[in-house]
C-alpha cells in the first residue's frame, strides 16, 4: 500500500475566471466561485483592477438641481471632454497650471507659466472664481472676464493653480435624457453627433453647435451613428421602428433628392452599430445589417428574427466582434450572423445567474479597455448606492471569454476613446462629475474592496479529511498591498473550525528568500512573482481559499498557488 503519513501537494494556476454553472464536481481548481474586483490579467492570473478617479475637479454645472445625472461623458479632440448635465452641454480639457505673478480682482491678462493643453477659448477657475476667456498666447490667457457664473472676482497669489473648468456650448434640451453620441470626421474636421431622446439630434465642430432641423429629420431621436458618410438616425418615439439617414457628407440635409432616406424594420429599433462596413440594426426580437454605400444600393438583410437587444447601452465592438445583452445575456454578433439563430453566439453563461434577475434594463451601461480586451457591463438602480452598484467584466483571453464581477462603479454614462493616448476610458457619474476609469489604487479616494474565493478543493476525493500543513502563494504585487488569505473548511459549514485570517502585505515579498531592501521603498533582486510559504492550520474533507483586501491596496496579481497537506481518515 502506498505510504499516505507524507505531504502531499496540490498545485494549480490561476484561470479560469468567475464559474457560477459548475458542480463541485467539474469546476477546475483554478475557477472562481467569487471574483470581485478582479480581472483577467493579459500576464497570466486574476488581478486586482485599478481604481478611479475625477477626471477634473470641477462638477459639471447642474440646471436645476444637484441630484441631476450627467447624461453623456464623450472624449472629443486630444484633450477634450464633452459632457451634458440638465439642459446643458458643456465642454472642458482637465489641464492645470499656475499663475505665474499675483493678480488683483479686475485684470484682463492672466499670465501662468505655459498655456499648453488649454483650449483657445474656454473657462478658467482659480479659488472659487471662474474666469472666460477668449483667447491665448504662450503664457497668457486674453479677454478676460471676471466673476464670470456668478462667481465672485477675487485677488489670486502668485503660484496659485489654474484649472480649465467647464464653459457652456448647448442649452435648452428640455427633458433630456441618456444621451447617444459619435465621433465622425467628413471632410477634415473633427465632429460629435449625439441625441437625447427629447430634442433634435446636433453636432458640435469645436466652435459651435449646430441642430439638426430639416423637416425629413426626426424631431426627437435617441440612436446616433455615422456609416458610409451618412448621419443615421432612429430611436424617435414618433416613428420607432424607422431609421433616418442623412444625404451623404451633409448632417443636416435630409431630402431625398439629395440623397437621404429611410428603412423601416419590423420592430422598436434599439441601437445602430457599424462592424466592417455593415452597419447592424438591433431591435427588441429581431437583427438587421444594412449593406451598400449609398440610398441607391442600400440592403437590408435579417440577421436573426428569433431574438434582439435588450439595451442600446449594452452595444460595444470587442476584439474584432460586437457583443451586446440580449434577453438571456451576453451575445456576440459573429455568432449570431454566422448560424442565422443564436446558440453559439451565447458568452455569458458561466455567469449567466447575474443576468437572470434583471428586471429593468434602462440604466445599464457598458465600456470597452481596450488595452486589455475587457468589456464592462453596469447594472445600474438608481437608488442603489455606488458601493452596491454591480456589473461584470468579460476579458477576451485566448481561451474566449474569461469573467469576474465588478462592484462600486455607479455609472450614468460612458466612453471609450481609441484614439487618444493613453487611451481614454470616462463615466459620467450620478454625483455631476466626470471619472476617468483606470486610474490609481481606489474609487475615488474610497477603498476597492478585492474578493477572491476558489471552488471547494476536495484534492481527488471528498471521503478523506486533509490536514492542512502549508500554502504557497504565487503573486505579483504591484506596489505595498493590504489583504488577506483566509481557509474555509467542508464548504464553509458553520460546524467546521476555520482559522484567523494570515496577512498578505509589502513585507511579506521583501523577506522572501533574503531579498534585499533598495532605498526605502523599492526592492532591489526581487522576484517579479514571488513565492510566499504561508503556515496555515486546520483540516477538513474541503477546503476553499479566500483572498479579501482589508484597505487601501495597490494592484495584485494573483498567479498560483500550491496547497500541502496530510491525509488522515476517510469519513
Amino acid at each position: 500500500m502506498a505510504d499516505q503519513s507524507g505531504v502531499q501537494p496540490l498545485q494549480f494556476s490561476c484561470e479560469g475566471g468567475l464559474v457560477l454553472n459548475q458542480s463541485a464536481f467539474t469546476l477546475q481548481p483554478g475557477m472562481a466561485l467569487e471574483l470581485v474586483n478582479f480581472e483577467s490579467d493579459i500576464n497570466g492570473g486574476y488581478r486586482r483592477i485599478n481604481g478611479f478617479s475625477k477626471w477634473n475637479t470641477s462638477v459639471v454645472p447642474q440646471t436645476n438641481s444637484s441630484s441631476e445625472a450627467v447624461l453623456m461623458a464623450a472624449s472629443y479632440g486630444l484633450t477634450e471632454v464633452i459632457a451634458a448635465r440638465g439642459e446643458r452641454v458643456y465642454r472642458s480639457t482637465n489641464k492645470t497650471d499656475k499663475l505665474n505673478g499675483a493678480i488683483n480682482n479686475s485684470v484682463t491678462t492672466i499670465t501662468v507659466d505655459a498655456t499648453s493643453g488649454f483650449t483657445t477659448t474656454g473657462t478658467l477657475l482659480i479659488g472659487t472664481e471662474q474666469i472666460t476667456y477668449t483667447g491665448v498666447t504662450t503664457t497668457t490667457f486674453t479677454g478676460c472676464s471676471r466673476g464670470a457664473n456668478n462667481t465672485t472676482a477675487a485677488s489670486h497669489s502668485d503660484d496659485a493653480v489654474v484649472s480649465q473648468t467647464w464653459t457652456s456650448i448647448d442649452t435648452g434640451r428640455t427633458n433630456a435624457t441618456k444621451f447617444s453620441f459619435k465621433r465622425y470626421n467628413f471632410t477634415g474636421t473633427d465632429k460629435l453627433l449625439w441625441t437625447d431622446g427629447a430634442n433634435r439630434a446636433s453636432f458640435y465642430d469645436g466652435s459651435s453647435v449646430t441642430d439638426i432641423t430639416h423637416s425629413s429629420a426626426p424631431s426627437a431621436p435617441s440612436i446616433a451613428e455615422v456609416f458610409q458618410n451618412h448621419v443615421f438616425l432612429s430611436g424617435d418615439s414618433n416613428n420607432p421602428n424607422e431609421v433616418f439617414f442623412s444625404a451623404p457628407y451633409l448632417e443636416t440635409d435630409f431630402s431625398a433628392a439629395s440623397g437621404a432616406g429611410s428603412i423601416a424594420i419590423d420592430d422598436t429599433v434599439v441601437a445602430l452599430k457599424v462592424f466592417r462596413d455593415q452597419l447592424y440594426i438591433f431591435g427588441r426580437e429581431k437583427i438587421f445589417k444594412l449593406l451598400g454605400n449609398t440610398v441607391a444600393d442600400f440592403q437590408l438583410q435579417p440577421v436573426t428574427r428569433d431574438l434582439g437587444c435588450s439595451s442600446k447601452h449594452s452595444v460595444q465592438e470587442l476584439g474584432g466582434d460586437i457583443i451586446f445583452l440580449a434577453p438571456d445575456g451576453l451575445r456576440t454578433i459573429a455568432g449570431t450572423d454566422k448560424i442565422g439563430d443564436v446558440e453559439l453566439g451565447t458568452i455569458s453563461k458561466p455567469v449567466q445567474i447575474k443576468f437572470d434577475g434583471l428586471t429593468s434594463f434602462d440604466q445599464i451601461e457598458s465600456v470597452v479597455v481596450p488595452t486589455k480586451t475587457q468589456y464592462r457591463i453596469f447594472f445600474v438602480n438608481e437608488t442603489d448606492s455606488v458601493a452596491n452598484t454591480t456589473g461584470i467584466i468579460a476579458s477576451l483571453t485566448q481561451n474566449g471569454f474569461v469573467f469576474s464581477e465588478i462592484k462600486g462603479i455607479k455609472p450614468a454614462c460612458t466612453d471609450y476613446d481609441n484614439e487618444r493616448q493613453p487611451q481614454t476610458v470616462l463615466h459620467g457619474s450620478f454625483d455631476g462629475y466626470v471619472y476617468l476609469q483606470e486610474s490609481g489604487n481606489t474609487f475615488d479616494g474610497v477603498a476597492i474592496n478585492g474578493r477572491y474565493r476558489s471552488p471547494d478543493l476536495t484534492m481527488g476525493d471528498a471521503g478523506i479529511r486533509k490536514d492542512m500543513q502549508r500554502i504557497i502563494i504565487n503573486y505579483a504585487p504591484e506596489a505595498s498591498i493590504n489583504a488577506s488569505l483566509f481557509l474555509r473548511y467542508d464548504y464553509e459549514s458553520p460546524d467546521s473550525t476555520n482559522p484567523a485570517q494570515y496577512v498578505l502585505n509589502a513585507s511579506d515579498v521583501l523577506a522572501l528568500y533574503g531579498v534585499n531592501t533598495y532605498g526605502s521603498t523599492g526592492t532591489y533582486g526581487g522576484q517579479r512573482t514571488p513565492l510566499l510559504r504561508q503556515p496555515v492550520e486546520g483540516s477538513g474533507f474541503a477546503v476553499a481559499l479566500r483572498i479579501n483586501d482589508t484597505a487601501a491596496s495597490a494592484p495584485y496579481s494573483l498567479k498560483g498557488f500550491q496547497l500541502e497537506f496530510g491525509v488522515g481518515a476517510r469519513r
